[in-house]
């Protein structure tokens, strides 16, 4: 298990969040950081439609996740050609059954994230330290109004870009992805070609969030949060949050949705 020093990046970043915050009250800390000229509306709606809640599980029910979760998912190779273009070094299943005190962490999830029932499949991804998620916008055929997912093993930042509507805007057979769409429900269907290949979100004259998502945290994207930005998790690489290097190891995501 990673043990955080009081040095480290995420633990300076945290602390500087909280003294802003203290500084100014009517501030909340949101582990957000807003980029380019927003549109007051706009930043209004998205603080709405994207949260991230920290500390959501504790270190022990990380680890009651991860052995639930190990023991199949170490069996799989990582793969480097999703269907959709829009993830390298990862391995990826879903589960139906959880063990009980796993279950009991789902149904936080469902409570606090969504208005009603979740799918009956929890989709998991495991993302290799050098694995990268590209920029993508969600998918309307694979799920509904939100997403949420809970961060295992490593902090990472999230880039969401605000999109041209009219060049994402999807058919209704359009099979464009989430924080990828699983590999059983990819593999029944043909992936739309002009998705594999879809425009590039500029940050230039644009607006656009960066998103700290520290390790047992959990985020919960939706409508237009979903839709209206391309979403990625920054390569070790790039993985900067305010100037400051959050380093990226091994990412195992607990991916909920609800119906579209």
């Amino acid at each position: 298990m990673i043990i955080l020093c009081r040095c480290s990046p995420i633990r300076q970043i945290l602390r500087r969040c909280h003294r802003q915050a203290v500084e100014n009250s009517s501030n909340k800390a949101n582990l957000t950081a807003y980029l380019g000229k927003w549109p007051e509306k706009e930043q209004q709606e998205f603080r709405q439609h994207m949260r991230i809640i920290t500390d959501f599980i504790s270190e022990t029910e990380e680890q009651q996740l991860h052995e639930e979760i190990e023991p199949y998912i170490s069996r799989l190779r990582y793969e480097f050609d999703h269907w959709d273009d829009a993830i390298h070094g990862f391995r990826e299943t879903e589960r139906k059954k959880w063990f009980p005190q796993n279950r009991e962490i789902l149904e936080r999830v469902r409570q606090v994230a969504f208005d009603g029932a979740i799918m009956p499949y929890v989709h998991i991804l495991d993302l290799a330290p050098d694995g990268v998620i590209k920029a993508h916008v969600d998918s309307t055929r694979y799920c509904g109004t939100t997403i949420s997912g809970i961060s295992l093993l490593s902090d990472s930042v999230m880039r969401l870009v605000r999109t041209d509507a009219q060049r994402y805007q999807q058919k209704s057979s359009g099979t464009a992805a989430t924080e990828p769409e699983s590999e059983s429900e990819s593999k029944g269907s043909e992936p739309d070609a002009a998705y594999r290949h879809q425009p590039k979100a500029s940050l230039e004259n644009n607006f656009y969030a960066d998103l700290l998502l520290p390790r047992r945290s959990l985020y919960i994207m939706s409508h237009t949060a979903r839709y209206n930005f391309t979403h990625e998790i920054l390569a070790k690489e790039q993985s900067e949050f305010q100037g400051t290097l959050v380093p990226k190891t091994r990412r195992i995501s607990i991916i909920c949705r609800n119906e579209p």
